[in-house]
């Protein structure tokens, strides 16, 4: 197995441990998305995906991404393109968009569990207010991005 597949059964596994974690006392609060937060430098009361996503790969020993906004985690250059997706390209651990059409910008992101057929597999932060695994139809996915290859 390659470095690269063991990282990223690395970082899929400490997100699915975190699994179950639920908000306490308050919109985007309680002791685990306190550390989510503080990982990307907030404090209490933020929206928390991002952070998520950037603390699962930070706990794996990986310096980016780290960032609190959404948006920022799908540069160009780090998202695949049509063809890539296509060709089955995407991998566990690489993140995924979900866009908002009110906002006009991305604003919730998860990390990939597997692609099954028509639907992509997830454990994502700050989905009905804690962290768990869904599945979301891939037509629901904006973008999908490779922060390890």
């Amino acid at each position: 197995m390659r470095n690269t597949d063991l990282l990223r059964r690395q970082i899929y596994e400490i997100a699915a441990n975190e699994i179950g974690v639920r908000e306490t006392g308050g919109d985007n609060k309680g002791p685990e998305i306190s550390m989510y937060l503080a990982y990307v430098g907030l404090g209490d009361g933020y929206e928390w995906c991002a952070a998520f996503a950037s603390w699962c790969y930070g706990e794996a020993g990986r310096s980016m991404p780290r960032n609190a906004w959404s948006p920022a985690l799908f540069p160009k250059a780090r998202c695949y393109t049509k063809v890539q997706f296509l060709k089955g390209d995407v991998r566990q651990a690489d993140l995924f968009a979900i866009y908002s059409s009110q906002l006009k910008r991305i604003h919730h992101a998860g990390l990939v569990k597997a692609v099954d057929g028509p639907m992509l597999v997830s454990v994502e932060g700050n989905s009905h207010d804690c962290v768990e695994s869904r599945r979301r139809p891939l037509t629901t996915i904006y973008a999908i991005a490779n922060w390890i290859d």
